[in-house]
């Protein structure tokens, strides 16, 4: 679903609450009060079978006779009721309703429930929640304590009790809701179709979630991704501990807790991830207030020594840096503080500071091109009135020559001390906070959130893997699959590696211990000899491996040695034989880990960090979510403990990094090609300056017909085709990828001015970077962008925007000068359709200017139909439908 019928939400003209009650105590008496405490602009409608007292006459005894259908309802009846209530909403026309009743856990009603709802059309939030809140639009649908003032942040929470917390907080903050809307159980309404809403919404300036699962995961990662283009998305995830994959085949599947999965899938999304509850707080507090902050660097200005080394080492924890004063600021600071001021960031204006030195100290720091935000923190004291230093520090900040690019944050210390501040601080607009913690945690938030946003719009560099041979792959898969086992053996999992160019040491096989010194005649010693068995995938734990063996006797007799072992303390296990490898010199280098684990909302998750036997003791790793280009896999990477060693120090050589990255971008591409895969692990992935290796490697598929699904959808590599123009032109058309920008870049400074303004519906000459940025890193479940090239130039570029649910899609198409009546817009045009078919999206539309005729021409002989735009005659809208909805008349 999308948020067809859910716009209802942000703005209903009339309400009816099945269950309400006048008997005090109730869950239906409380959400009517609620109701008509807020004060809709409409009428509110109490439903239930006996009478109840209103001072206006909106009782109706049920649905039947209510007089409209009401845009929004609320329930709060048992749940056995639940399903035929829908039932009567849907055929009266409601398209929205609230089901606050508990209950539905039985999946028979549930199901009754969805299967009434769906039969209409009509949309569910719940049930088992407290309800919503849209304070814009005068709704309480809720049974919370206390209603919401209106506000810039949008708060979706699974947690009803949450949500009352955070109403609370809010409150003594003076911080504005967008909408609140706890979501229960989410049978139907989930957080992706929320978040694509308040996206959308011009009131809500931030979203914030409070999640303690996810159902569609790439329904969720598409709409998150989108979201964060566009404002920030706040995230708090609950449940932190979690024993999970601890039984895994791999060492990865151990070592990819659920939490850390979420934080990985969140920090793709875009999202600002906090960890507590604090945190979300903080985070709300800054983001609500739409202040971007151009940098990570922060001064700090303060009465208090202590405070301000405080605040300095909180900021160590968060993406944010201590900036560094310029000479110049120094100077312009020594005459304006005593001579026991700090003369450094924090800058302490010493603890007698009366309002002249508060307000010295901020404008000299805002000047400073270091500097990309304040913090003032004011320590109480007996000295001066804090209420005084805050209107000193307020007025310099709502100066018109107060560098507007440069957030302000306050922190008085102490409740009272804040309380009192406070009136000020929200009639200027700047977040103030009554402690330290709190105030940089808001700081740090403002920094994720724009290096979130800048990571989205990054171009990655292109991948360097090379192709795969998918044959070879497929024949070990197939493999297995027939002798019906989900294990590869440590040789096949490495034909895998191979066939993707990762460098490995190839085993040789022995069927048994009198087969190992023939084995090992192929190759020059010491050798390596490991156990092969299905059951025992770590060997090393079991005795399986011996290393440093100096000839064929020697390994023959350890051969023996391990046969012996494992029938004694493992008989159940069944031992294939032996691989026989020659031993890698380790010296100088370094063991990592990368591998593949299935994590049950996300699919596959990538883990890269230090390696060798004490992987899960070091539990240093960092996880990504496939598919990876070049720079994602760099920046997995460096948030391991392991790549400080790796980047080289004193006289140790650098590692090979490049190396590193490349295998990281196989396993994604291995992942995303071959969707059994299950589980991978190579572990020793040996780094050294001279390039890397893999040493060991174990796969495990999954059962047949329960195939991995990326959360992320890869490109589309399978729409690429060459094709041919009408009078002959042979045209390459591929999707978009994220390496393209500059191509596309060149592209647009050769199409002509008025086909600029005809494809942006604005005079443009120049199409800015993040415009660009934003046509090719897109996300391919929801966009598509096609390049077509004759030869090695770029001629046209199509790009196709669908609605989530794909009931439509916006096209925009632009031609190179000097191609255009060559049949490269028709050509490009049936790719687009043939694609946006097989996507199942119901129609296209394009939006053209009335004075492209050409382009009004060509889209008529396709099949379109135009239609003039009322509330704008210099544009047309055109539109092909290719396929009725189902359940459509």
């Amino acid at each position: 679903m999308t948020i067809h019928n859910l716009d209802r939400l942000l703005g209903p003209r009339s309400i009816a609450i099945v269950g309400a009650s006048s008997r005090a105590g109730t869950i239906g008496q409380r959400v009517l009060e609620n109701a008509l405490d807020a004060r809709l602009d409409g009428p509110v409608f109490a439903v239930n079978p006996n009478p109840i007292e209103l001072d206006d006459d909106w009782w109706v005894p049920s649905i039947a006779e209510l007089p409209i259908a009401p845009e929004l309802a609320v329930i709060a009846t048992p749940a056995p009721t639940v399903p035929d209530i829908i039932a009567e909403l849907g055929a009266k026309g409601t398209r929205l309703a609230v089901v606050i009743s508990a209950g539905l856990h039985d999946p028979e009603l549930r199901q009754a429930m969805l299967d009434a709802a769906h039969s209409h059309g009509l949309r569910i939030i719940g049930p088992n929640c407290l309800g919503v809140l849209m304070p814009h639009a005068g709704v309480n649908a809720s049974f919370a304590q206390r209603g919401a003032p209106a506000g810039g942040l949008a708060l979706l929470s699974q947690s009803g009790a949450l949500v009352t917390s955070m109403i609370d907080w809010a409150a003594e903050r003076h911080v504005g809701f967008s909408g609140i809307v706890s979501l229960g159980d989410g049978a139907d309404v989930d957080f992706a179709d929320l978040i694509d809403l308040f996206a959308a919404d011009a009131r809500t300036e931030a979203i914030a979630l409070y999640v303690e699962s996810i159902g569609d995961a790439a329904k969720f990662m598409s709409a998150a991704r989108a979201a964060s283009r566009v404002k920030p998305v706040i995230a708090l995830k609950a449940g932190r501990t979690d024993a999970a994959g601890r039984a895994a085949m791999s060492h990865t599947g151990a070592l990819a807790g659920s939490w850390d999965v979420y934080q990985a899938a969140f920090r793709r999304a875009g999202i600002v991830p906090v960890e507590t509850l604090t945190g979300l707080f903080g985070a709300a507090q800054v983001l609500a207030r739409k202040r971007p902050v151009p940098g990570n660097r922060l001064a700090i200005v303060t009465n208090g020594g202590g405070a301000g080394v405080l605040a300095a080492d909180a900021l160590a924890k968060t993406e944010g840096a201590l900036a560094s004063l310029s000479p110049e600021t120094v100077a312009r600071l020594d005459p304006a503080l005593p001579a026991s001021w700090s003369r450094a960031n924090p800058i302490d204006v010493v603890g007698d500071a009366r309002a002249d030195r508060f307000a010295a100290a901020v404008d000299a720091a805002a000047a400073d091109p270091a500097v990309d935000a304040l913090l003032v923190m004011h320590c109480p004291t007996a000295v001066a009135n804090g209420v005084g230093i805050a209107d000193a520090v307020l007025a310099r900040v709502s100066a018109e020559d107060f560098p507007r690019n440069k957030p302000v944050i306050g922190c008085w210390l102490g409740a009272g001390n804040a309380d009192h501040a406070r009136p000020r601080f929200d009639a200027a607009d700047v977040p103030l906070f009554d402690n330290l913690d709190e105030a940089v945690q808001g700081f740090g938030a403002m920094v994720a959130a724009r290096n979130a946003r800048e990571a989205l719009l990054r171009t990655p560099a292109a991948g360097a893997v090379a192709a795969a041979d998918r044959d070879a792959v497929q024949a070990v898969i197939h493999g297995a699959r027939a002798e019906g086992r989900t294990t590869l053996s440590a040789g096949e999992a490495k034909q895998l590696l191979a066939a993707l160019g990762v460098p490995v040491v190839q085993p040789v096989f022995a069927t048994g211990a009198g087969a190992v010194a023939d084995a090992c005649g192929s190759m020059r010693p010491p050798y390596v000899l490991k156990i092969v068995s299905p059951q025992l995938t770590h060997k090393s734990d079991v005795g399986g491996v011996a290393l440093n063996l100096p000839d064929s006797r020697a390994a023959t007799r350890a051969a023996e040695e391990m046969a012996a072992r494992i029938a004694r303390d493992h008989p159940d296990a069944q031992l294939l034989g032996f691989e026989a490898e020659p031993m890698v010199d380790t010296v100088g280098k370094y063991e990592l880990l990368v591998g593949i684990a299935a994590d049950p909302a996300f699919g596959p998750v990538l883990a890269v960090g230090a390696g060798g036997k004490a992987v899960e003791v070091l539990n240093d790793r960092a996880l990504g979510l496939p598919p990876l280009d070049a720079a994602l896999a760099r920046d997995m990477l460096a948030r391991t403990r392991i790549a400080a060693l790796l980047a080289g120090y004193r006289d140790v050589p650098a590692a090979d990094i490049d190396g590193v990255v490349r295998v990281l971008q196989a396993v994604s591409t291995l992942v995303a090609d071959f969707p059994e895969i299950a589980e991978l692990d190579i572990n020793p992935l040996l780094v050294g300056s001279d390039g890397v290796l893999a040493l060991d490697a174990r796969v495990g598929l999954t059962a047949p017909g329960t195939e991995a699904k990326l959360a992320i959808r890869p490109v589309p590599s399978e729409w690429t085709a060459d094709l041919a123009t009408r009078d002959g032109t042979a045209l390459h058309v591929r999707p978009v990828v994220p390496a393209d920008e500059a191509v596309l870049a060149d592209f647009f400074e050769h199409v002509d001015a008025q086909d600029l303004r005809f494809r942006f519906l604005t005079a443009v000459r120049h199409v800015r970077r993040d415009q660009i940025a934003a046509m090719t890193q897109i996300d391919y479940r929801r966009a598509m962008h096609f390049l077509a090239f004759a030869g090695e130039t770029l001629v046209a570029s199509a790009m196709l925007i669908a609605e989530s649910d794909r009931s439509n899609a916006e096209l925009a198409l632009s031609v190179r000068e000097g191609w255009k009546h060559k049949g490269v817009s028709w050509t490009l045009m049936e790719h687009v359709l043939r694609y946006a078919e097989a996507e199942r999206i119901e129609r296209v539309e394009s939006l053209e200017s009335s004075e492209n005729h050409a382009a009004l021409a060509l889209e008529r002989e396709m099949g379109f139909t135009a239609h003039p735009c009322p509330e704008n005659p210099a544009e047309t809208l055109v539109r092909k439908v290719l396929r009725t909805p189902a359940g459509a008349a």
